[in-house]
């Protein structure tokens, strides 16, 4: 591309003006590029692509796969927890609702499909959020779900004593079908997030030279004509502006001139625009960003707050609203069921716990029964008859 500028001007040719335009400036600013909301997009650009929405949706669901679910007054040996133990011959308890939590963070949807035999359900199946599509009746609830896979779609009508779809959302305060991500809410900072990662690679890749201004003055005292800056002004553009040419260098000739004049990196602080950015995407999935090494004050005490108030404001609330739409929905097959999450297995929460249990065992007031009622325990100790 050596001498693009100055054939650009020759091709033209100076001519003399009556308003000398002796100044070229270049400006990095523009209509900014925003991410699309589609599911498809938020995936590539989120979950693919940046190391802290992937940490965050992996946090979240591990540690909500993760924590044990129990029947409430109700007998261990229930259908339903043998279902949720082994739900489909390829996956476990675990890998199963890891993929229904993945699913949620990502696209604020999860959908589950019940394989029933003589009406009662032998197996759940977790399916891709966007092959799914909601077909509404003509009151504006689903009556059915269409499923696209392998080139043909799959209808699934919501009849029956269990219907073959349950629909898991997040609050969506602008759609009746259809959740929101927590990744979508935070998509601005997002885009932030990943553009100043582009933007720094390509000034490494470009040697780190900042913008700036072109200048033409000749000895001669000719100008460029309107012809001759809009031309030379879309050929920038075209080949110099935007993240993937940030820093690339001009070779310039006829009497033109470049003169830096943008920030240095340094000033632009591109460092702490992505510790921003990532403290807000942090934010939306409800992570506290001790959790994923962010800058901050990384003492054990505060590792420690942080990891509890992770599991009583994130994990505990999504595992209880999982749990219950999924008992609900196989209830009218499988029995009556409430599952609740086992809090005395989560390591983070045991000094909460220690701290309960000495509240109560010094409560003279209270028989052993209460006692045991409590901490969350039957009034009777099993098998004891007593």
């Amino acid at each position: 591309m050596a001498g693009l500028i100055a054939r650009l001007a020759r091709a033209a040719g100076y001519a003399p003006a009556q308003k000398a335009a002796p100044l070229l400036a270049l400006y990095g600013e523009g209509r900014p590029v925003w991410t699309s909301r589609d599911h498809g997009a938020l995936a590539r650009e989120g979950f693919q692509r940046n190391a802290v929405v992937h940490r965050a949706v992996r946090l979240v669901a591990e540690a909500a796969s993760s924590l044990p679910l129990t029947l409430a007054g109700a007998d261990d040996a229930h259908p339903l927890m043998s279902l949720l133990a082994r739900p489909n011959p390829r996956e476990g308890g675990a890998g199963f609702l890891d993929r229904v939590y993945g699913h949620l963070l990502v696209s604020g949807n999860a959908y589950l499909e019940a394989v029933a035999l003589d009406g009662v359900p032998r197996e759940l199946f977790c399916l891709r959020p966007d092959r799914m599509r909601v077909i509404a009746g003509a009151d504006g609830w689903p009556v059915a779900y269409a499923y696209n896979v392998g080139g043909r779609t799959v209808r699934y009508d919501q009849d029956g004593a269990v219907p073959p779809i349950l629909h898991l959302t997040l609050f969506n305060p602008l759609d009746d079908h259809y959740g929101l991500s927590p990744m979508e809410a935070a998509a601005v900072p997002l885009d932030i997030h990943n553009a100043a990662g582009a933007w720094n690679k390509a000034l490494l890749d470009n040697a780190a030279r900042p913008s700036g201004a072109l200048v033409f003055a000749p000895s001669t005292g000719a100008s460029l004509s309107d012809t001759q800056f809009t031309r030379l002004k879309a050929e920038l553009e075209t080949s110099y502006q935007g993240a993937g040419n940030a820093g690339r260098p001009l070779l310039l000739d006829g009497g033109l001139d470049w003169r830096p004049l943008s920030l240095s990196p340094k000033e632009m602080d591109f460092v702490e625009a992505k510790a921003a950015a990532a403290r807000e995407i942090a934010l939306a999935f409800g992570v506290p960003p001790l959790l994923l090494g962010l800058p901050g004050d990384n003492t054990h005490a505060n590792y420690a707050e942080a990891n509890r108030a992770f599991y009583r404001q994130t994990v505990i609330p999504l595992v209880r609203r999982t749990a219950d739409s999924i008992a609900r929905w196989l209830e009218p097959s499988l029995g009556p069921a409430r599952l609740e999450p086992d809090l005395d297995g989560i390591e983070a929460l045991a000094t909460e716990r220690e701290s309960l249990w000495r509240r109560v065992q010094g409560a003279d007031f209270l028989s052993a029964a209460e006692k045991r009622e409590a901490v969350g325990y039957p009034a009777q100790v099993p098998g004891s008859g007593a």
